[in-house]
């Protein structure tokens, strides 16, 4: 069994070897590309991410979440993976790496970092000998490639469509096509492969022995695939996309199972051993099997960021996670924001059936953000009342770089400088996620809103003039500002943690969730239009989303309360 090295910083700090870390922990991600700039050239890196260790133990986080840093065209914002076992040089070298994980374990902040299995670039090693080898090949075998259909086999093996558009398909020249269920730059692998397996174990413990704490799986549910002949239509796929006994042919099949016990074995060489958070677009009943103790022990539930402003929905989504996780012997994890959808602050101030439109909220960015308007100051409002109730439940939370600024969508991106390719892909259909994935604003009087060094004002994405208003430096300096919220409230969190119960404190109004967490921690959240009286004997008032006055809790409001005694 292999044991991390506990780091201490000057300060004392202590990264303890507790196995249940992250059952309640603060996670903060990272898209390394838009958070801080060390050099100069518009794109941010991991010497930029050390250099605001500082501002993470500030803001209170217990583990960094890191995206996709491995070398990468950028087919895919760096989820076209070149090499699973090394830094892109854009980002720094294996050193700065080493620099960085060293500098956040010593500040207390373990590392997940993100790896992604289901593809990898068209430029890996592999593929590139794929490509150069004959039908049949070993090294094909490690793809999923298929001869064409058609009377001279230029028609694709069968009508699949991407993710990104297009078809899922793409020929080589040669009479066969690979599949890529994203962008042509992302083969997909054939798990069925032992070398596939073998190897992506390699890359596991090559993290892990490197101190990484844990894994965040990308497309968990995409791995294993039923390729028997004949290949189903599109639209009986499309007419497959709710089952749940684990026949689709390529999403959640029951082979995975076995894939994820080996990496649970790998885990479980370390002390304490490495976790892993599955991102896994399933059914919720189907959710359980990623996060079982023999498999990655913890899956993403997208049910609150999929979910209207609305009282009841979040209670029954609450309702049904918790008892999930009570399966599983897991912990939830409850999230808002993330690199792939609009910003939440954004998407409150939307109308309902545009919040969650198209990918969860993209749709309404296809008019440039014009219609409908956006109720920017009922957005932030109801997105600070819903962070504060998500970091009172019991779970992790995860916590998307910039929502602690209250950062709003970046809605009017020149077509000329989007990156993503689901805009290229699917033109006029999805504008992709640029929006979310603009660099953060640090400095609001200076070059790149300080991003960049000194004197740069590089930006791989156009940063907006308003940006300033969201800047580090000006909010710290407001005491009621999004980021002091965040401050107080992770603060606030650790100190009130206990197990994770969660008691319903019945209020007598429909729009109003409150409940209780152990030692008298109460959470009170007004969902309605209307302003609630707060009953008496709820206890001391220890933090609010937003202005109070007496015991009346205003529209879009949550309050932390503590029980006398």
């Amino acid at each position: 069994m292999t044991t991390a090295a506990t780091s201490t910083s000057d300060a004392g700090t202590v990264l303890a070897a507790d196995p249940n870390w992250w059952r309640q922990a603060a996670v903060y991600q990272i898209y390394p590309r838009s958070f801080a700039d060390s050099n100069g050239d518009g794109i941010g890196d991991l010497e930029g991410v050390t250099s605001r260790v500082p501002y993470l133990v500030e803001l209170g986080v217990d583990a960094v979440w890191l995206s996709p840093f491995y070398p990468s065209a950028l087919a895919d914002g760096g989820y076209d993976v070149d090499d699973y076992r090394d830094v892109d040089p854009k980002l720094g070298t294996i050193a700065d790496f080493d620099e960085m994980i060293a500098a956040l374990h010593a500040a207390g902040i373990r590392l997940i970092v993100d790896i992604v299995p289901n593809h990898s670039s068209n430029r890996h090693a592999w593929f590139q000998e794929a490509l150069a080898s004959p039908r049949g090949s070993a090294a094909r075998d490690r793809y999923i490639f298929r001869d064409g259909e058609g009377p001279d086999g230029t028609e694709p093996p069968s009508d699949w469509r991407a993710m990104f558009g297009g078809s899922a398909w793409e020929p080589v020249g040669d009479g066969q096509f690979y599949l890529h269920l994203f962008a042509p730059e992302q083969p997909d692998f054939n798990w069925a492969n032992r070398e596939v397996r073998d190897d992506f174990l390699h890359t596991l413990r090559f993290w892990a022995d490197r101190g990484v704490d844990g894994f965040r799986v990308d497309v968990a549910h995409a791995l294993a695939k039923d390729l028997t002949y004949p290949l189903r239509s599109h639209a009986e796929l499309e007419k497959m996309r709710l089952v749940t006994d684990g026949s689709h042919p390529l999403w959640d099949r029951e082979e995975l199972d076995e894939i994820y016990a080996e990496w649970r074995a790998v885990f479980d060489e370390y002390d304490p051993p490495r976790i892993a958070v599955a991102e896994a677009w399933v059914e919720p009943s189907r959710r359980h099997r990623y996060a079982a103790p023999t498999s990655l022990g913890q899956a993403f539930n997208f049910d609150l960021l999929r979910a209207d402003f609305d009282a009841d929905e979040f209670r029954a989504i609450i309702d049904h996670n918790i008892a999930s996780v009570a399966v599983t012997g897991s912990s939830n994890t409850w999230v808002f924001s993330n690199h792939d959808v609009v910003r939440h602050a954004t998407r409150y101030g939307l109308p309902a059936d545009h919040g969650r439109e198209g990918a969860v909220g993209r749709g309404w960015l296809l008019s440039g953000g014009a219609t409908p308007p956006v109720d920017a100051e009922l957005g932030l409002r109801r997105a600070r009342a819903a962070s504060l109730l998500m970091l009172a439940l019991p779970g992790s939370a995860y916590l998307y770089q910039g929502e602690e600024l209250g950062l709003p969508e970046v809605a009017d991106i020149p077509d000329a400088a989007r990156r993503d390719p689901t805009f290229f892909r699917s033109p006029g259909v999805d504008v992709g996620r640029d929006g979310c994935r603009v660099p953060l604003p640090w400095i609001a009087d200076a070059p790149s809103f300080g991003f960049g060094p000194a004197g740069s004002d590089a930006s791989h994405l156009p940063q907006p003039s308003w940006f300033s208003s969201f800047a580090v430096d000006v909010e710290d300096a407001v005491p009621d500002s999004t980021l002091n919220l965040y401050r107080r409230a992770l603060a606030l969190r650790h100190a009130l943690q206990g197990d994770e119960a969660l008691t319903w404190i019945e209020t007598g109004a429909a729009f109003v969730l409150a409940f209780a967490r152990p030692g008298g921690w109460r959470s009170v959240t007004n969902f309605g239009d209307a302003p609630f009286t707060l009953a008496d004997g709820l206890g001391e008032l220890l933090l609010a989303s937003g202005p109070i006055e007496g015991r009346a809790l205003p529209p879009a409001t949550t309050v932390w309360l503590r029980a006398a005694g």
